[in-house]
């Protein structure tokens, strides 16, 4: 549990930590296309070089971008198994019995590695680890302020959207707390079955829902201490006017998509 770094932001000074909030939500959302418009070799290579960028821009330390991914490895190794084992194909590597393996559930499976890992390093690059709570929630209620003409609650739905993010890593920890807490007991998590495990959860899901809850009264009263009365007529301290510097990326990222679909088209090697 300690391994997971999502939803923690990483205080640096970097070309991506000075960037609009509002442009990085948006680089966000197009990044996220452009990682499915990938179709060969050449295309995920540039995805995951795109991937590797990003961590030099924002200047976090590799150590913490990898110990992001290693909560999702399962995940990963799921997906590329799957991928292995039932994509049929023309070129037959390995056969065992009703076991065949194919060239195209290889790259199948490196592609979908790929392309998780890119999808989560990018978002963590540009929202969470260079992203203040804060300037998040401003971002996302600007974004959407559109919607106010509907009578939508936009600013609480941007503040409990950002409340939600920032409790991961807090939930993570008091998860990792209780579950050593249960060890020293002599909880048992890790043999017997599937419905075992299950049932040796139940002692750390009633604890952890009783500190949530807990938890989400004393943030509740500490907001009305603070005369937190929602969106209507609050102010900013800081407010940000956009750049033509923050407008360049948009333009990066539509040039990144253009040479995927060029690759894609252009390219040689193997195609999905």
């Amino acid at each position: 549990m300690k391994s997971i770094a999502f939803g923690q932001y990483y205080p640096a000074d970097s070309p991506l930590h000075r960037l609009d909030p509002r442009i990085k939500i948006i680089l966000t959302i197009l990044y996220i296309v452009c990682s499915f418009l990938c179709r060969n070799v050449l295309s995920y290579a540039l995805l995951l070089t795109s991937a590797l960028l990003l961590i030099v821009l924002g200047k976090i330390p590799l150590k913490i971008v990898l110990r992001g991914l290693r909560g999702v490895l399962f995940v990963l190794a799921f997906t590329a198994l799957l991928n292995v084992f039932w994509t049929a194909g023309k070129d037959l590597i390995f056969e065992w019995g009703f076991i065949k393996i194919y060239a195209e559930g290889i790259y199948a499976a490196a592609f979908i590695m790929i392309r998780i890992s890119a999808l989560i390093i990018g978002t963590g690059m540009f929202m969470t680890y260079t992203t203040t709570p804060i300037a998040l929630t401003n971002a996302i209620e600007d974004l959407l302020s559109p919607l106010k003409k509907l009578n939508v609650p936009v600013h609480s739905f941007a503040m409990m959207m950002t409340i939600a993010l920032r409790f991961i890593p807090t939930l993570t920890e008091e998860t990792d707390r209780i579950m050593t807490a249960q060890k020293a007991r002599g909880a048992d998590f890790s043999s017997g079955g599937l419905i075992s495990r299950a049932k040796a959860l139940i002692p750390v899901l009633i604890p952890l829902f009783v500190s949530a809850f807990n938890r989400a009264g004393d943030l509740a009263t500490a907001m009305e201490c603070r005369c937190y009365h929602g969106g209507e007529g609050r102010t900013r301290m800081n407010v940000r006017r956009l750049r033509f510097v923050d407008v360049i990326p948009l333009f990066i990222i539509v040039l990144f998509g253009t040479g995927l679909v060029l690759l894609n088209i252009y390219g040689f090697g193997y195609t999905a």
